[in-house]
C-alpha cells in the first residue's frame, strides 16, 4: 500500500502508509467554533496580556497569557493530534524548546547527542549546557554500538535528530529508542522531527519520549514565523515541562500561533509537493556529471534508504550536495542562482541554498565539520513548491556557471 490515501504516485511506493485521518485532524482538532461566544469557524486572535477573574483564584482556565492563551490552545491541541501525542507545548523558537528539554536534568546529569545536527543545537550543547554542568558527547546514532558505547551511568537525555542537518542521516528511532530503554528506562529519548514535519514521521509511535520541532521550517512552512514545538504522551514529562514552559517563559506571541496554526491546515498538501518535486531534483542533480554526490533519503543510493521507508510516509524537500571542483565552484553556483535564495533556514514554500560551512553550521569546531564531512564544497538545497521545470532550470544554469564548457 502507498503512502496516500487517494493516488498513486511512484514517490510514495515503499512506504508507510500515511497517517489516517491526518488532513482532518490538521483543518478540526483545536478548532472547534464551539470555544467561542461568537462561534468563529476561524480561531480567534487573543492578544489580551491578561485575564478576567470571576473572584480571587476563580478563573475560566486563563491567568496569565505566559502561563496558557486561547490561541496557543487551539495550536498545541492540534500539533498534538498530528504527533499522536496526548499534549503539545509551544515555544519561541526551536532552541527554546531544546532549552526548556534541557532544564528536565540537573548538574552531573549526562547527554548524549547524534554528531550531526543543526549548529544551534550543536552550539548550545557544547557551549552552553556544558558550561552549567551537563556532560554532553556526540555519538553517530546511525550505528547501535556507538550510541550504546556512548550511554552512560549518567546519561539522562538522548538526543536524535533524523534526518540529520546538513548530512541527510538517518537514524533508525524504534531500534536506538529500544536500546536506550534498554539500558535504562528512565533515559529520555528526544527526537528533532523539524526535517519531517509530522506527516512524514511520527517518534512518538517508534518509542520516543519526546518530539520536538523548530516549527520555523515545515510545520509553519511559510517562513514568517520563529516558533519551537514539543509533543509527549508521558504525563509526568508533560506536567514538567508545562511548568517549565510557564517558568522560564519561553512562550510564543498568539499571533505567532495564529499563523503556525493556519500553516498546519496545507501541511500535507505541500509536504506531498515538496517529496514530489525533491525526488525529480535529486534525481537530475544525481545524474549530473557536475555534481559528486547527492544525499536524499529518498534515493536508493542513500545509505538508510530501508530505515527511511520502513518508519517515514515520505521523504521533505531537502537536498545535500557535493559539487564537483573547490569552494569557488560551490560559491559561483550559489551567487549564480536566481529562483533559489541563499539563505539560512528552511521549509517555507520557497527554495532556498546555503553553504553549511560558512552558513549555518560555522559554529561547529572545523575538526568536527571534517570528521562528519561538511566541507567547501557542500550544498544544503531546501526545495521549494514551484514549478518542477523552473526549480530544475535554475539549477542547471548554475551548475552550467560554476562548470562553464571550455
Amino acid at each position: 500500500m502507498n503512502n496516500k490515501e487517494n493516488g498513486t504516485d511512484a514517490e510514495f511506493a515503499g512506504f508507510s502508509s500515511a497517517f489516517k485521518s491526518f488532513a482532518t485532524d490538521a483543518i478540526h482538532v483545536g478548532q472547534e467554533p464551539e470555544q467561542w461566544k461568537s462561534m468563529a469557524v476561524v480561531p480567534l486572535i487573543s492578544l489580551s496580556t491578561t485575564f478576567k477573574q470571576y473572584a480571587p483564584g476563580n478563573h475560566a482556565g486563563f491567568e496569565y497569557s505566559r502561563s496558557g492563551n486561547p490561541t496557543r490552545n487551539c495550536l498545541e491541541k492540534a500539533v498534538a493530534a498530528l504527533d499522536g501525542a496526548k499534549y503539545c507545548l509551544a515555544f519561541a523558537s526551536g532552541l527554546a524548546a531544546t532549552l526548556t528539554i534541557t532544564h528536565l536534568l540537573k548538574a552531573g546529569d549526562g547527554i548524549v547527542c547524534m554528531d550531526d545536527v543543526y549548529g544551534g543545537t550543536n552550539r548550545y550543547f557544547q557551549r552552553v549546557a556544558a558550561e552549567f554542568g551537563l556532560e554532553v558527547s556526540l555519538a553517530d546514532c546511525t550505528k547501535p554500538k556507538l550510541l550504546n558505547a556512548a550511554l552512560k551511568d549518567n546519561t539522562k537525555l538522548v538526543w536524535i535528530e533524523t534526518p540529520t542537518n546538513p548530512m541527510m542521516k538517518v537514524v533508525d528511532i524504534k531500534a536506538c529508542s529500544d536500546l536506550v530503554h534498554k539500558h535504562n528506562k528512565d533515559i529520555i529519548v528526544a527526537v528533532d522531527n523539524t526535517f519531517m514535519s509530522a506527516y512524514f514521521q511520527r517518534p512518538l509511535a517508534l518509542g520516543a519520549d519526546i518530539c520536538m520541532y523548530s516549527a520555523t521550517k515545515y510545520m509553519n512552512g511559510h517562513s514568517d514565523v520563529v516558533m519551537g514545538l514539543i509533543s509527549v504522551i508521558r504525563e509526568d514529562l508533560y506536567d514538567r515541562l508545562k511548568f517549565l514552559q510557564n517558568a522560564l517563559g519561553c512562550v510564543p506571541s498568539p499571533f505567532d500561533c495564529f499563523l503556525c496554526n493556519r500553516g498546519l491546515k496545507t501541511l500535507h498538501l505541500r509536504m506531498e509537493r515538496h517529496f514530489k518535486s525533491a525526488m525529480t531534483v535529486a534525481r537530475f542533480l544525481e545524474a549530473d556529471p557536475r555534481v559528486e554526490r547527492v544525499i536524499y533519503p529518498g534515493l536508493p543510493s542513500h545509505p538508510q534508504y530501508e530505515v527511511m521507508k520502513k518508519q517515514c510516509t515520505g521523504c521533505p524537500g531537502m537536498i545535500t550536495i557535493y559539487i564537483k571542483g573547490q569552494l569557488e565552484h560551490a560559491t559561483t553556483f550559489l551567487s549564480n542562482l536566481k529562483m533559489f535564495a541563499i539563505a539560512e533556514s528552511l521549509g517555507g514554500y520557497e527554495s532556498l541554498a546555503e553553504h553549511p560551512a560558512i552558513m549555518t553550521h560555522a559554529s561547529v569546531p572545523e575538526n568536527e565539520r571534517k570528521v562528519l564531512g561538511i566541507s567547501d564544497t557542500l550544498i544544503r538545497l531546501s526545495v521549494g513548491l514551484e514549478d518542477e521545470a523552473d526549480i530544475i532550470e535554475d539549477l542547471d544554469q548554475a551548475l552550467a556557471a560554476a562548470h562553464p564548457k571550455n
